[in-house]
């Protein structure tokens, strides 16, 4: 079945609220797509019509598993996309979010299997994000939010969960990208900032921004 590209672009957001938390709510869909909650009532009633998300009165929605299977296949796409535009074609990593956003519409399934096989498997996206297989699988690097990291701990980072291209640009300005090795140095009280270590320099960052960066225990 064919749907088109808003509604491939609701299940993909579907698919990363409910990451964070499930069921997911009206509210926070609309402004993860930045329209508004009409927009939003309208788009859901042609998704439940085709079985792809639950809804229940007064507590939010969920993707079946047939939209989840349909949620997967369009982040797979579009986290290809990410390396393909990084890696092939050299764009900066702050950038391509948006720019896969375009291109995983146009892809066809036809394209992924040499695409993958060009860029030699890739298991993540330019952000550390685990891209699905085939069947829809996600293997993930064990990891947690850096904001539940304690003074004196070290952490290599694992991915980025925000991918907006002024917080990527932010973090990589800090030298904060996947790989790196980063040590808690002070964590303030009352949800105060948190002080860490990366390269031999110190920065402050908000428990907000921590939290977006998941990370290793070393």
């Amino acid at each position: 079945m064919a749907i088109s590209h808003t509604l491939e672009e609701y299940l993909e957001a579907i698919w990363r609220l409910q990451e964070k938390a499930t069921p997911v709510k009206t509210g926070e869909l609309a402004q993860q797509l930045r329209v508004t909650p009409g927009a939003v009532t309208n788009t859901l009633s042609h998704l439940e019509k085709h079985k792809l998300i639950a809804r229940t009165p007064y507590r939010g929605l969920k993707l079946t598993e047939k939209g989840r299977v349909r949620a997967l296949s369009v982040i797979r796409k579009h986290r290809l996309a990410e390396r393909l535009l990084t890696e092939v074609l050299h764009m900066d990593w702050s950038h391509v979010h948006d720019a896969a956003c375009e291109l995983e519409h146009a892809m066809t399934d036809e394209m992924i299997g040499p695409l993958e096989k060009t860029l030699k498997e890739p298991a993540t996206c330019p952000h550390g994000n685990p891209i699905p297989d085939e069947s829809g699988r996600i293997r993930e690097e064990k990891s947690e939010p850096l904001s539940h990291f304690k003074p004196k701990d070290k952490a290599v980072l694992v991915k980025i969960t925000d991918e907006k291209s002024d917080m990527l640009r932010y973090l990589a300005s800090l030298g904060l990208m996947p790989g790196t090795i980063v040590e808690v140095q002070e964590k303030a009280p009352f949800d105060g900032p948190i002080i860490v270590k990366v390269m031999g320099a110190s920065y402050a960052l908000g428990r907000n921004v921590a939290s977006l960066m998941q990370a290793r225990r070393l």
